[in-house]
């Protein structure tokens, strides 16, 4: 893994750490479903991109 990729995937941990924490309120709050829906699908799509980081 290259730095460039080592540093993108920093980017992608910490982004992921402040979704979870938005994702963890907004499921508590329940005010708008579609932004639990929004937030899950970013997650997923984070980690899909940190999963094919690792593996290059």
């Amino acid at each position: 893994m290259d730095g460039k990729a080592k540093k993108r995937l920093e980017v992608i941990q910490k982004r992921l750490e402040k979704l979870r924490l938005q994702l963890s309120g907004a499921l508590k709050q329940n005010d708008d479903p579609q932004e639990v829906a929004d937030l899950r699908k970013e997650i997923e799509t984070l980690e899909a991109e940190a999963r094919r980081l690792r593996e290059s």
